[in-house]
């Protein structure tokens, strides 16, 4: 296992030099920081799912949050009662 690391590891760093001396320092971390930022952006967001279907993959129920027009409205619902 360490000689197929080592492996990788002098792959790795030949590559890296390769890069730095066919396009520059630069060009090279931008890059490097591109694919970080797409692969930061490519994980899966669970915010916009509904209840249920977090439950459906076994997550706890998100907290529902009401604007300050949501409570407006429910207030005015409350009020209008018929006796």
């Amino acid at each position: 296992m360490r000689e197929t690391q080592s492996i990788a590891v002098d792959l790795l760093a030949g590559t890296v030099d390769e890069l730095y001396r066919k396009f520059g320092a630069w060009k090279t971390a931008r890059a490097l920081m591109t694919a970080v930022w797409r692969r930061r952006q490519a994980q899966n967001q669970i915010s916009h799912l509904s209840n249920r279907m977090r439950r459906d993959i076994g997550l706890p129920d998100a907290e529902e949050e009401f604007s300050v027009l949501d409570i407006g409205a429910l207030g005015k619902v409350k009020a209008v009662r018929p006796d």
